[in-house]
């Protein structure tokens, strides 16, 4: 299964590095793309649970690393506002 990483910028500036288990983040996020921190964080969970349920559906269990990364989003987006804007950086490999 192939796995990726992405690169946001939080509303301050700050860049984080995420990881997902899957390329599905494709399906959800595109480079250069702005999104509110609400709709970042109901669009990556959204695809680090897909990410999970495929890594599941082929190895028997759910990923830890896409639950790591829902957490790590979830807790840096708590210290902006909801309507405030995270861009999507990078996404690696591309599509």
């Amino acid at each position: 299964m192939p796995e990726m990483t992405f690169e946001v910028r939080w509303p301050d500036g700050a860049v984080e590095n995420c990881y997902s288990p899957s390329l599905v983040m494709h399906d959800h996020l595109t480079v250069g793309g702005s999104y509110t921190v609400a709709e970042f964080i109901d669009r990556s969970t959204t695809a680090l649970s897909e990410a999970s349920d495929r890594v599941r559906a082929k190895y028997g269990f759910a990923c830890t690393s896409a639950a790591a990364t829902t957490h790590q989003i979830t807790t840096s987006a708590a210290r902006y506002p909801a309507d405030a804007h995270v861009d999507i950086v990078s996404m690696h490999p591309p599509l």
